[in-house]
């Protein structure tokens, strides 16, 4: 017997083994036709997928209505894809081929250099499989049988994935379709014709399995949607990313640099992003000071022994700098984290429980050697200053103090324009070893967590494998004008670390015994470096006049009025706002569009009338001509717009860039 518990609450009863597609039909054929896969006690499965005899499951049936159908039809029109390259470049070796958030791609070890003139050829060819409609058939065999299947096929990474990467497997699991057999977890659709749309985007190169010491492969990339108008939205999403690339407009702008002379992944900032860097960070210090926070300074290097201590070492090791050995054997590592440092001032003396909640606040530079091919920017690098704080508090403070945290995190967004967010819990693997502390710690960290959030209002869902080494967290990921989502903010719950088996931190109680306090480690922005990267991408580099760099320039209309401009820019410059001229002996025509790239929120134009009347003719990179003013008037409206820190766009948000998806080859 099979009983099957429906999204609906119904329950369906079989006297003997079925399959999703089974199951569908025993619904309605209605259903059926329009199944495109399943859900099985939370697991994504195709419609071949059968329910073991003496079984209860929940179950759902997805179809192209389920934003879950759409990663499974992508990486089945993966799989078209390789077969297309297979049939058009013979020899071919095939690597993985999962989705990714916005599409799929797949990795090919082949002679001929792929490049964009192939793409018409590869895509008409997916045309004809497509149209052929041959179904996706699932088969099971043993590790020997595997093996042998794929050296005859001659494909020599996937028998070394075998051999390797999958040595504690005994069975595996191939998609035929057509003269096309692929190692391959699925699930797939049952059949291609249900690809509506898609389209090759590029082409990169790969190491096999990210490993740059192993083969250089080339990586294809891809997307496909239900229907075209998705695909049409879709792509018209990211030419706008591509216009709103921050490694782009950050040169054109002049916020930041990365030399490779100085080293990947390291950023120099700029004197004009240096003003919005600085800007932010003392909107945030302002703010820490009106919450009880107490700003240190600790150095960028430690001794190995303490991120020995702390676990950071043997957790980061595949992502750290290599330690610098001094004499008589001392090591010393370019810090990962800044909690170690703050945990050293905590203990610099006894403490009491008078002194607690104790919050030390510190902009701290931290390092990690990424992956070259990681490196993306600002979002990714090697080199980057954390709005870190760290708070040591009682078991009875934690609910107020984790409260606090995500308030300023709201604070904080909500003031950039960044009010559309979700809360991510990550949550402790329980099938995992890389995690430190009793089971204990983590369920009542994890309980506090839960309840926080509630009382808060806040609707967050718990990821399992998601938590930091030492504790679970609260992530804030943002979605950005054109749809996507970056996480950002983020604040932790920390047992672990004040533990007995870490740094045994203690404060002397009301009793007069001593007691072990609990950390929570909080960051708002992030990193100033990812963090500001993103921003320049949510406004285009058209930063809000509070945060922007230069905050109004003055146009002169021509060199008569060169006197009465350079009288204004004092005014201005007076009043607090960050001002610049244009005197040059160019038409205004040409100023403005000067102006208008560089993204200047206001422009201040005088000419002769200007001058006779004390008058400004403001213009506005949003609302255009604001027509001529006294000057009082035009300092009034934007100093109230940066004492407000007024946030005004011109995009509008839109459907996301991706839909989101995971890996799901072997």
């Amino acid at each position: 017997m099979v009983t099957v518990t429906l999204p609906d609450g119904s329950r369906k009863e079989f006297k003997h083994s079925v399959n999703a597609r089974e199951v569908a039909a025993s619904i309605g054929p209605g259903l059926a036709k329009q199944a495109i896969a399943a859900v099985v006690d939370g697991q994504i499965v195709g419609l071949d997928y059968g329910l073991p005899n003496d079984s209860q499951v929940t179950l759902q049936i997805l179809t192209k209505k389920d934003p879950e159908a759409l990663n499974v039809m992508r990486h089945s029109c993966a799989h078209v894809m390789a077969r297309a390259v297979m049939r058009l470049f013979p020899d071919v070796q095939l690597a993985f081929g999962p989705t990714i958030e916005g599409g799929f791609y797949y990795d090919f070890d082949l002679e001929h250099s792929l490049t964009e003139n192939d793409f018409a050829a590869i895509e008409a060819e997916m045309q004809k499989i497509i149209k052929l409609d041959e179904p996706f058939e699932r088969l099971e065999e043993p590790r020997d049988n595997s093996l042998q299947i794929c050296r005859d096929l001659e494909q020599t990474l996937k028998v070394e994935h075998i051999e390797d990467g999958l040595a504690e497997h005994e069975t595996f699991s191939f998609y035929r379709q057509g003269e096309f057999l692929d190692l391959c977890r699925g699930p797939h659709v049952p059949r291609p014709g249900v690809i509506g749309a898609y389209k090759l985007l590029s082409v990169a190169g790969a190491y096999w399995k990210g490993d740059s010491s192993r083969k250089q492969l080339q990586r294809l990339y891809a997307t496909a949607f239900f229907n075209k108008k998705d695909l049409a939205e879709h792509l018209e999403r990211v030419e706008e990313a591509k216009r709103r690339d921050h490694r782009i407009l950050g040169k054109q702008l002049e916020l930041f640099s990365i030399n490779p002379l100085v080293g990947s992944g390291l950023v120099m900032w700029l004197p004009k992003g240096a003003i919005v860097r600085g800007i932010l960070e003392n909107f945030v210090k302002d703010e820490l000071v009106r919450r009880g926070y107490q700003a240190v300074y600790t150095p960028v290097i430690g001794r190995v022994e303490l991120y020995e201590t702390s676990g950071h070492y043997p957790y980061y090791a595949d992502s750290q700098f290599a330690p610098i050995e001094m004499e008589q054997d001392e090591k010393y590592l370019l810090r990962p984290m800044n909690c170690p440092h703050h945990i050293m001032i905590y203990q610099s003396k006894p403490r009491s429980y008078r002194e607690l909640p104790l919050r030390f606040a510190e902009f701290g530079t931290v390092h990690r050697y990424e992956k070259s091919g990681e490196l993306s920017g600002m979002t990714r690098v090697r080199g980057f200053t954390q709005d870190d704080a760290h708070i040591f508090c009682t078991e009875d403070q934690v609910a107020d103090e984790f409260r606090g945290c995500i308030e300023m995190t709201q604070f904080v967004l909500q003031s950039l324009g960044l009010a559309d967010y979700r809360v991510r819990l990550g949550f402790r693997d329980p099938a995992s070893d890389k995690y430190v502390g009793s089971e204990e710690s983590w369920e009542r960290a994890q309980k506090s967590l839960i309840e926080v959030c509630e009382s808060l209002g806040i609707e967050a869902q718990p990821e399992e494998g998601e938590a930091a080494f030492y504790g679970p967290k609260a992530d804030f990921v943002v979605t950005d004008c054109i749809g996507r989502e970056w996480q950002l903010g983020t604040v932790q719950l920390d047992y672990n670390l004040p533990s007995e088996d870490r740094f045994g931190l203690e404060y002397v109680g009301a009793d007069n015994h001593h007691h072990r306090p609990v950390m929570i480690h909080r960051a708002p922005l992030g990193s100033m470096e990812r963090f500001i990267g993103v921003l320049i991408e949510h406004f285009a580099g058209a930063f809000p006049l509070w945060l922007a760099p230069e905050q109004v320039r003055v146009l002169t209309v021509s060199d008569k009025s060169e006197s009465y401009g350079r009288q204004l820019e004092k005014k201005l410059a007076e009043s607090g706002l960050r001002v610049t001229t244009d005197f040059r002996a160019e038409k205004l025509g040409a100023k403005i569009r000067a102006a208008e790239l560089e993204k200047i929120p206001y422009m201040a134009v005088v000419g002769e009338k200007d001058r006779e009347n004390e008058t400004v003719s403001l213009r506005d990179r949003i609302d255009k001509d604001l027509g001529a003013m006294p000057v009082s008037e035009a300092v009034t409206r934007m100093e109230n717009e940066v004492q407000q820190r007024t946030v005004r766009q011109t995009f509008t948000s839109s459907a996301g860039l991706g839909e989101g998806g995971s890996g799901n080859e072997y």
